[in-house]
């Protein structure tokens, strides 16, 4: 992923983007156009959205040009990202391509980046109890990568009783039986390709599947892709009914 897109065509974000968690959504960000943000230098590719600049959801690609950087602020929500490419940097530290971080409500920080990254990110879908800050480095040779069957690899970045946070990598040539996912499932390609009930998935493909929807895999190209479940249906956060903050 380019550390210098093109922003000639930037605008602003829409207040509303797939904002009706019972629906499917896809998008293909290599085809977006990059929308402007407050912060000179940073723009970004909206995915889901529910509000403002004072939003109450949102999911996005994040590009932070080199030495740019947001003002210290507090997540009234939360925050969650992973680093796609360059390096991300706040008052914790910084954080190379492959770093998976999240930020629990309340917190507070001052991003900013040396050198320019892009980052996927979520935005006030955690709920107020959770209060665990989480750092972790895929790439760290000592990353605790789970062998779960043939064809399947696993690394855990978040897991709790609302959902479950992982980096998977597939073999190429994997077929896969369908899995229903009662409280919805969530998927951005990093590498690769795949093809489902719903279509054909590659590098820059975000998908979220509503809760009760089942999916099955055929995997085309030696795939790894992030993918989140168990955070929609009754466990949704930020909704268009407003957060749930259980």
């Amino acid at each position: 992923m380019s550390l210098c897109p093109d922003f000639d065509t930037a605008e602003q974000p829409p207040v509303h983007l797939n904002a009706d968690l019972d629906l499917n959504a896809y998008a293909n960000t290599s085809t977006m156009s990059w929308a402007l943000s407050p912060a000179p230098g940073v723009h970004r590719k909206p995915l889901e959205r529910i509000g403002g600049e004072k939003v109450t959801r949102a999911t996005s690609l994040v590009h932070y040009a080199p030495g740019s950087q947001f003002d210290a602020h507090i997540h009234n929500g939360d925050e969650e990202f992973f680093v796609l490419d360059g390096i991300f940097s706040d008052d914790s530290g910084d954080f190379g391509p492959g770093h998976y971080v999240r930020n629990p409500p309340h917190s507070a920080h001052a991003p900013f980046s040396k050198d320019g990254c892009t980052i996927f990110v979520k935005l006030g879908q955690i709920p107020d109890h959770d209060r665990r800050s989480i750092r972790v480095d895929s790439r760290d040779p000592k990353a605790a990568w789970q062998h779960n069957r043939p064809g399947v690899r696993t690394l855990p970045l978040y897991t709790s009783a609302d959902e479950t946070v992982s980096l998977v990598r597939w073999d190429a040539g994997l077929k896969c039986l369908p899995v229903r996912f009662a409280h919805g499932l969530e998927i951005y390609v990093l590498k690769g390709a795949f093809r489902d009930e719903y279509g054909h998935h590659s590098a820059g493909n975000w998908m979220r599947l509503a809760a009760g929807q089942s999916h099955a895999m055929q995997i085309l190209s030696s795939c790894e892709a992030l993918v989140k479940t168990g955070h929609l249906g009754r466990h949704a956060v930020g909704t268009l009914d407003g957060p749930e903050r259980a």
